[in-house]
């Protein structure tokens, strides 16, 4: 299952945006995008002015990175969302924020994307009392997510909801954090979304 294994502090300074890859530490002076607020490399520092084409090139990779996928499977769910009927890129969305490994992260259950995909990928998640280990998969209005695992496994998820007790809970997402326990009650709106995008740059992007 392919995935980004760089360094993810220069994602956030290539993007100029808190993506929060490293989880609590994107909240505290370690930032990196805090302290070098220019762009990796060489000519990070130039002062570039983006073509319209720059501009949707950034939203789409800035996207991705914020759910921690790449171009293929990106490239996939953007196909879908364009044969689904509805607005295209409110369906792009949505499929991305109802990954199982998102839905983790968003419960606070998991500090980072990363986290939260392995919290899936190591078998602690069981979706209607089915167990699942694929970060992909989607949810839907009604499903109940459940974190069960030993007790080593479940110190670890609560130190992580310690962590993430100050973050803004998700309207779309009931969390039971005393049983470790989420259901989702409806679907993701783009104002459930705490970082803005502007997902018609992505739609333009691909349509040409």
């Amino acid at each position: 299952m392919a995935r980004y294994t760089g360094p993810v502090c220069r994602l956030c300074r290539r993007e100029k945006v808190k993506l929060f890859l490293k989880g609590a530490r994107c909240t505290t002076e370690k930032c990196s995008l805090s302290r070098r607020t220019y762009a990796p490399g060489e000519h990070g520092q130039s002062r570039v002015k983006l073509s319209n084409y720059g501009l949707q090139l950034r939203e789409k990779q800035k996207v991705k990175r914020m759910y921690g996928i790449l171009e293929k499977q990106f490239r996939r769910y953007f196909h879908i969302a364009s044969k689904s009927k509805g607005v295209t890129g409110k369906i792009l969305l949505q499929l991305l924020e109802r990954r199982l490994d998102n839905v983790i992260l968003k419960s606070g259950f998991g500090v980072s994307h990363a986290q939260a995909r392995q919290i899936v990928r190591h078998n602690f998640v069981y979706v209607n009392s089915r167990r699942v280990n694929i970060p992909s998969f989607s949810v839907k209005s009604g499903d109940i997510i459940n974190i069960k695992t030993k007790d080593t496994g479940i110190k670890y998820v609560r130190d992580n909801i310690e962590l993430t007790k100050d973050r803004m809970q998700a309207g779309w997402l009931e969390i039971n954090k005393e049983n470790l326990e989420i259901k989702i009650s409806r679907l993701p709106e783009k104002e459930d979304i705490q970082q803005p995008i502007q997902e018609q740059l992505i739609v333009e992007l691909y349509s040409k």
